[in-house]
C-alpha cells in the first residue's frame, strides 16, 4: 500500500528499569545506566483514592504513560480519541478467577472480577479523565502492538483526529505461564497526530509490506535486556528510535503483514 504520515506529540513509557521518558530516552540512547534498583509500580494519581487502591498492575502501569504522554503533547486527555492494546489481558486476575472458581467459587471478589475484563484500563481511564471520546481495546497474540499501532494510525489517517494509543502487559501466573509467554510489566504511550505541532518529537512514515512470516526489528541488545520476556517487548524499538532522534525504521508485525515504520526527529522542544 502507498505511504501514510503521522506526527508523534507525546511518550509515555514505564517499565521497572525504564520508570519513565525522561529517565528512558538517555538510557535507551546508550548515554546514562539504566537503574539497578527496579522502580516500585506508579500510583495512577488520575484515579480517586478509592479507585486507585483496587486498581491491578495493567491498569496502573497503563494509565501512568497515557497521563505522561499525555502531559508531553500538552494536551487534554478529554479530547483524544483512544486505542488500548494488551496481549493477554490482566493474567493475574485470571488467574486468581481461575483458582477461586475451582476452589470456592462464592468467594469470588466482585471488584477482581470487574478488573478481570480486558478494557478495565480503557473504562478506569474514561472514569478518570472524564472522557466520553470513543477508545478500542485489543490484542492480537504477538502482534498486538503493531495491531494496536495500526488501529491508532488509521483514526489519525481517516478521521484527522490525534490518537492516544497505549499498550502494555504483565507476568503471567500461576498455571497460564506454562503456557502464555510474559514476564515482568510494560507499558507505553504515544500521542499521535495528523499535523506537526510546536510539541512534535518526530515524524512517522508507515505501510504495510504482505510477508508471509513477518519478524519485528530487534532492540539492541543492552535495551532489550531491560524488558526481555515480557509479551510486549517488540515494541522496544520503536522507542529506541524515538529515543535516538535519528532517521530509522523499523518493523512491527501483523499476521502476514510488515508494518515499516520510517522514523524521522522532528523540530520540538528537548524532553531530555
Amino acid at each position: 500500500m502507498s505511504s501514510q504520515q503521522l506526527f508523534v506529540d507525546g511518550v509515555g513509557i514505564w517499565a521497572p528499569r525504564l520508570p519513565g521518558w525522561v529517565l528512558a530516552r538517555p538510557v535507551l540512547r546508550g548515554e546514562t545506566p539504566a537503574p539497578a534498583t527496579p522502580a516500585a509500580r506508579p500510583a495512577p494519581l488520575v484515579l480517586a483514592p478509592t479507585e486507585r487502591r483496587r486498581v491491578t498492575d495493567t491498569v496502573a502501569i497503563a494509565l501512568e504513560v497515557a497521563v505522561r504522554a499525555c502531559e508531553l503533547a500538552d494536551v487534554e486527555p478529554q479530547a483524544l480519541s483512544n486505542v488500548f492494546a494488551c496481549t493477554h489481558g490482566d493474567l493475574a486476575i485470571n488467574d486468581y478467577l481461575c483458582e477461586t472458581l475451582a476452589s470456592t467459587p462464592t468467594l469470588v471478589s466482585p471488584t477482581r472480577f470487574h478488573n478481570s475484563v480486558h478494557n478495565a484500563p480503557a473504562g478506569y481511564w474514561s472514569i478518570g479523565t472524564g472522557s466520553v471520546a470513543p477508545y478500542t481495546s485489543l490484542a492480537a497474540d504477538r502482534h498486538t502492538f503493531g495491531a494496536g499501532f495500526l488501529e491508532a494510525a488509521v483514526q489519525v489517517a481517516c478521521e484527522g483526529r490525534t490518537v492516544l494509543y497505549v499498550a502494555y502487559d504483565i507476568e503471567a501466573r500461576g498455571p497460564m505461564a506454562t503456557v502464555v509467554q510474559s514476564q515482568g510489566m510494560l507499558a507505553t504511550g504515544l500521542v499521535l497526530a495528523r499535523v506537526p505541532s510546536v510539541r512534535t518529537l518526530a515524524r512517522i512514515t508507515w505501510r504495510l509490506v504482505p510477508v508471509a512470516d513477518p519478524e519485528p526489528t530487534p532492540a539492541r541488545a543492552p535495551n532489550a535486556s531491560l524488558v526481555d520476556g515480557n509479551a510486549l517487548a517488540s515494541c522496544l524499538v520503536l522507542f529506541e528510535a524515538l529515543a535516538d532522534a535519528m532517521p530509522r525504521t523499523v518493523v512491527q508485525t501483523l499476521s502476514g503483514v510488515a508494518l515499516e515504520l520510517a522514523v524521522d526527529p522532528w523540530p520540538g522542544p528537548s524532553t531530555a
